[in-house]
């Protein structure tokens, strides 16, 4: 079950309670019976990308997927010739 971290909008009381996700939200203090609001923290898990499969944490060497090849090198030019005093 998530903790969730609470503070009144009157005394300034902070707390946090381990409440399920079918609990309603707390909405007066427990000291002075005052406002609640709910504190949120930051997100320790963030999960980006189009999808996440069981190889993705592991080296490149078992990827089913082609690296991308080499651009090719520029083609070297001649120096211009030097020009007759």
């Amino acid at each position: 079950m998530p903790t969730y971290a609470y503070a009144c909008k009157d005394c300034s009381h902070a707390f946090e309670i381990v409440q399920s996700f079918s609990d309603n939200s707390l909405t007066s203090c427990p000291e002075c019976q005052g406002t609640l609001r709910k504190k949120f923290n930051s997100v320790g898990v963030v999960f980006k990308g189009s999808g996440f499969y069981r190889t993705d944490s592991r080296d490149t060497k078992g990827s089913t997927v082609a690296p991308a090849p080499a651009a090719a090198p520029a083609p070297a030019t001649a120096p211009a010739p030097a020009a007759a005093s």
